[in-house]
């Protein structure tokens, strides 16, 4: 069971973000962090990368690449917390479930009226 947390912000849609490694964060790194829209920490991730590739010789650059890549995998969702914070967003609620639709389900049935503003909001961006 996977462990998430729930970030609103008014007229927007509710996000959810997991409590966990990503895989994906670690691959791809600085593109995973700009494809959710964490433009400061791809950035500095990028700029990290960079650093680490001109300024060290091979064996040393390889290493420090392979220990920020496992890093970014390990705190890329907290880099998502970080820039949803900084866009508006707040922590509403945290959630315990298998998946991100049993999630919000369970978010739902606990908090009714946050499922009447994402369908407001929902509306809102269709018209």
């Amino acid at each position: 069971m996977t462990v998430w947390t729930v970030h609103v912000r008014e007229g927007r849609p509710v996000v959810v973000v997991p409590e966990r490694f990503s895989l994906w964060a670690m691959l791809f790194g600085p593109l995973w962090l700009l494809a959710h829209r964490a433009w400061i920490p791809a950035v500095l991730v990028l700029s990290a990368f960079v650093a680490a590739g001109v300024l060290l010789p091979g064996a040393v650059n390889v290493v420090l690449t392979a220990g920020l890549a496992w890093l970014v995998g390990l705190s890329g969702q907290d880099m998502r917390r970080w820039s949803l914070a900084r866009q508006g967003y707040a922590l509403a609620h945290v959630v315990a479930a298998g998946d991100m639709d049993a999630a919000l389900g369970r978010l739902y049935v606990a908090h009714p009226g946050l499922a009447e503003a994402e369908l407001t909001a929902g509306a809102r961006g269709a018209a």
